[in-house]
């Protein structure tokens, strides 16, 4: 039997075949080190085009490394950051805030994953208590670790609040590709509240790549230092930086990205009607969270690989990617129509 498509992560994903062309034409001659090369110069400038920002972009290697790196521009030595329960700073990055920036997160239930100004504002109450961590930043994801996405509307509110209140605003990017497509706007309509941000390519075609862009004036001249001083700076830059510009070229990010998401809307919609079987968020991304009959599981693993979100609830998570086709989601749905149909028979 072929090999099936993982709905695991869209990390399971291998790379664009433009992102591979990009690396192996960058792979000719010797290059300048350390980002001092004509790649990572024309690649900086497409970001910062895309971003309409005049700010510096540092490219690093993995999304972790992106949110130290963007966060630790935004905070003091005593300060904390707010954030979701559900961040992923918080719940997938093995206290990598706490162990190398010594911050404290302030973690807010978000049951869409999505912080609002109200709930940021339940943590301001320590202000001023020197018993107490000061929130100093606040952090959240778009898309969501949820798969939701934020509106442009309810972006503007956290950034008006947050500018209102001396919090810096740094938003993890991981997916924001998927956001922007989703949303139907630019990177720069997103980035217009934040202080600082990463963009994601890893998930959206690239073999590991991810910039951080910074969008408030003053924060860059500490990023490079900090970036050699986390271990992100790339000797062989280019290579980073010829991922990204096959992303730009002609928004290839935004087509990659637009297309994971329609599969998981494919996906989520041809499974609505299945009985035992109850999609739990909008699907606004790449991800379709559903309460799955657990009696369904057993077999459905034993044939494909996802994640069980919750065991106790027997939540699942589904991620599609840029390279999943209608026939591996219509041959998922149909495995999981046939699972079903077989629990009811029995």
């Amino acid at each position: 039997m072929a090999e099936r498509k993982s709905f695991g992560s869209d990390n399971h994903a291998g790379a664009h075949e433009a992102v591979l062309r990009a690396v192996v034409a960058a792979n000719s001659g010797d290059a300048v080190a350390y980002g001092d090369d004509e790649w990572t110069s024309r690649a900086t400038a497409e970001l910062r085009r895309a971003f309409r920002v005049a700010g510096d972009v540092f490219l690093v290697f993995n999304g972790s490394a992106a949110n130290i790196l963007g966060l630790s521009l935004l905070l003091r030595r005593h300060e904390a950051i707010i954030c979701a329960a559900s961040a992923h700073i918080n719940t997938d990055e093995c206290g990598a805030a706490e162990r190398i920036l010594g911050t404290k997160l302030l973690t807010v239930p978000a049951p869409d994953g999505k912080l609002t100004p109200e709930m940021i504002a339940e943590q301001l109450s320590a202000r001023g208590d020197d018993h107490r961590a000061q929130p100093g930043a606040v952090a959240i994801a778009q898309a969501t670790e949820l798969g939701t996405c934020y509106t442009l509307q309810e972006l503007r509110r956290i950034g008006d609040f947050c500018r209102a209140n001396d919090l810096g605003l740094y938003i993890d990017g991981a997916r924001l590709a998927n956001a922007a497509a989703f949303l139907d706007c630019s990177l720069a309509d997103l980035a217009a509240c934040a202080d600082v941000l990463s963009f994601g390519g890893t998930k959206n075609g690239a073999i590991g790549a991810e910039a951080v862009i910074v969008i408030r004036e003053g924060l860059a001249a500490d990023a490079r230092y900090l970036r050699k001083q986390q271990l992100q700076l790339a000797s062989k830059m280019r290579y980073l930086a010829a991922q990204f510009l096959a992303l730009t070229e002609d928004e290839l990010w935004r087509r990659n990205a637009f297309h994971a998401n329609e599969m998981a809307r494919r996906l989520a919609d041809g499974v609505r009607d299945v009985p035992g079987v109850d999609v739990r968020f909008p699907v606004q991304s790449d991800a379709v969270f559903a309460r799955v009959d657990p009696r369904y599981l057993t077999d459905l693993r034993r044939e494909w690989y996802f994640y069980v979100w919750d065991e106790q609830a027997a939540v699942v998570r589904w991620m599609t990617a840029f390279d999943t086709t209608e026939a591996d989601v219509d041959q998922f749905v149909a495995s999981i129509r046939n699972v079903a149909g077989q629990s009811a028979d029995g």
